[in-house]
């Protein structure tokens, strides 16, 4: 019966195409119904740095990346010196042969430290200090080589076209590249066609000259070089199959679930969802009723949170979007919409810190951050996604959260999210329910009191412009009405009713929203967020070969749900902390509010995101009784 699990990776320059060539290679193989996961890694400047996209391709579900490579496809030198160590020993690079002669010292962009351990490589191999060194040293573990000329087959297209331009378009080599893979991968031309046509869709002109150009790259490869060992075939395409960005999950969801302000100020990942949001501002929602959010760039973070809460004033479901640095400007005003109990989202797309860190890669560093932000004491609800589905359906819930009890919700994403592209079911709107909580339509009383004291702690909401419902908001302690008030009594009162929904918020939100048990067994994985997929993937590697762990994913991270975890692990014996930070941020709550202390740490802080190896790799040594009480995972260039 057919299988396939293959991973494809392609290289270049940033700003050089490796993005849209990887779409096309995902988009070809979702069309043949095939399931993809990948993602893209990339420096933070605007062109010249490497990138890189990995693709991993199967015919069942997959979440997660792998170590290593299948086929690697390099139209530029530092690919080829980064990435040949990584393809497995029965792979194959596709590469452009007039990069052979390249030295190591003519490639600009490599980093002192890895060009020592490239060198120190290729020494030992006994190898010359050139792209033709690591080629070999490839081919000598038994890698398949591929050299194509890309600028013979633009100078051959061109000939064949009439058009000289073609021969200096070298910002075709990306498209050349995949079509070239996909030739010896023997996925049909016409998925190909349909996926350039895609991806340049709102360009016919440059839609038909790629296509030509894939075409003839296709056609090329077919002919040229004999069956390769691994190939793609199409198989039935389940049905309500789409495939999406990690950052268009939460915007799609802010759309569906009734959002219509967001503000923010562009950084690093956070701001793709904003801009995804402002190019769909005006839609169709129920009925052909038109809609539209209103997204609006700041001139920083503190404006971005401060226009959030002046919107929500209005009764407007409103949001902001950002990543590290950005959240800590906003802490502030958290507090200011904490004191006054209004009701916002911050969506937290975490990336490595601190400072400006490692703006454009991985990390779970903020978890702490975003229960503790702010001055003061002040409720407000953590909430974490594993996945862009989650990611969907969990944006409708926090705005629900906010409303409900009246506090600000911060829902943690991540950069490994973010940047995924994957093959998921289409989502469906129907699931999502829009509760407004105590928020009043219409007020009869003359002495509307907007912090009026209620057993819940919950008080009914006026907006902004609502006949009688006039209200004071102030950053200063205030009475009912909102007025300032020192008063030692009414600072008790205040303190304790904007306390006592946090118990409500454990009492009112349901188990499986609190935390999703995936099966409880002696060793068991606590974790959060986007180290879901890679974990559920590496829990069924182990069981094919007889080995049981549980797995419990922890979602709402503030208030903890202390004696719902507690009920879980009850006769579990080891616990395994999974989560990309160095200092274990989970754990450290795992500790504070369990009777059980974390046994084992798997912690990851490169900025690269964990593969189901890395974890499936760990585990073992762990139940095996081989490990480390802390391991730290290193895998990705």
């Amino acid at each position: 019966m057919y299988s396939i699990d293959l991973t494809w990776v392609i290289g270049g320059p940033q700003g050089g195409g490796v993005e849209t060539a990887a779409n096309i290679f995902a988009g070809a193989c979702a069309a043949s119904g095939l399931k993809i996961f990948g993602k893209r890694e990339y420096y933070s400047n605007i062109k010249g740095e490497h990138s890189y996209f990995g693709v991993r391709v199967s015919d069942k579900t997959i979440r997660s990346n792998v170590n290593g490579v299948t086929m690697l496809a390099a139209f530029d030198a530092e690919t080829i010196f980064r990435h040949a160590d990584d393809v497995f020993n029965d792979g194959a690079i596709v590469y452009e042969s007039d990069l052979a002669p390249m030295k190591i010292e003519e490639v600009p962009t490599l980093d002192r430290e890895f060009k020592e351990r490239l060198v120190q490589y290729l020494t030992s191999k006994n190898r010359p200090l050139t792209i033709q060194g690591a080629l070999d040293a490839a081919k000598e573990r038994g890698v398949q080589l591929y050299p194509v000329s890309f600028k013979t087959i633009l100078s051959n297209l061109a000939d064949e076209t009439q058009n000289p331009k073609l021969r200096g378009m070298f910002r075709m080599l990306n498209v050349l590249a995949v079509s070239v893979s996909l030739g010896i991968l023997s996925l049909p031309s016409n998925t190909l066609l349909k996926s350039v046509e895609s991806i340049f869709s709102k360009k016919s002109q440059i839609a038909e000259m790629n296509k030509h150009a894939a075409n003839y790259a296709y056609n090329f490869a077919t002919a040229k070089y004999s069956k390769y060992k691994y190939q793609l075939s199409p198989i039935q395409k389940e049905p309500d199959t789409i495939m999406l960005q990690g950052f268009q999950s939460t915007g799609l969801g802010k759309i569906v679930s009734g959002c219509r302000f967001q503000s923010y100020y562009p950084i690093t990942p956070a701001s793709d969802e904003s801009v995804f949001l402002e190019s769909n501002e005006t839609f169709n929602v129920e009925n052909n009723r038109p809609g539209s959010t209103m997204i609006v760039q700041t001139e920083d973070e503190i404006s971005a949170i401060g226009m959030t809460i002046g919107a929500a004033l209005t009764g407007t479901r409103s949001a902001t979007c950002t990543s590290g640095p950005g959240f800590s400007l906003m802490s502030e005003a958290l507090g200011w919409a904490g004191i006054n109990e209004v009701p916002i989202v911050v969506t937290l797309y975490q990336r490595s810190g601190p400072s400006t860190g490692l703006p454009t890669r991985h990390g779970q560093d903020d978890l702490q951050s975003a229960i503790h932000a702010g001055h003061g004491d002040f409720p407000r609800i953590v909430y974490a996604s594993g996945d862009m589905e989650e990611g969907f359906y969990d944006t409708a819930k926090c705005f629900n959260f906010a409303e409900t009890f009246q506090m600000p919700v911060i829902h943690m994403m991540d950069k490994f999210i973010a940047s995924t592209v994957a093959t998921i079911k289409r989502f469906d709107p129907k699931k999502i329910t829009i509760e407004r909580g105590k928020l009043l339509e219409k007020i009869e009383s003359e002495d509307y009191k907007r912090f009026a004291h209620s057993p819940d702690g919950l008080s009914a909401r006026s907006r902004l412009g609502l006949e009688k419902g006039i209200f004071w908001n102030t950053g200063d302690e205030s009475d009912e009405y909102g007025h300032i008030s020192e008063d030692p009594e009414n600072r008790i009162f205040k303190m304790d009713k904007r306390a006592i929904k946090l118990e409500l918020v454990l009492k009112t939100i349901s188990k499986e929203d609190q935390a999703t048990n995936y099966g409880v067994s002696e060793f068991c994985i606590i974790s959060w967020g986007s180290t879901k997929g890679p974990i559920l993937d590496a829990i069924e590697m182990l069981k094919k070969e007889g080995l049981a762990i549980g797995f419990i994913q922890i979602k709402l991270l503030q208030p903890f749900p202390t004696d719902y975890i507690k009920s879980l692990i009850k006769g579990t014996k080891t616990i395994i902390d999974i989560e990309a930070n160095h200092t274990a941020q989970l754990g450290s709550l795992l500790n504070e509010h369990l009777d059980h202390k974390v046994d084992y740490y798997i912690v990851k802080y490169t900025g690269r995101s964990m593969t189901c190896t890395e974890i499936y790799n760990s585990l073992k040594n762990i139940l095996q009784n081989k490990a480390e009480k802390r391991q730290v995972l290193t895998y990705g260039v």
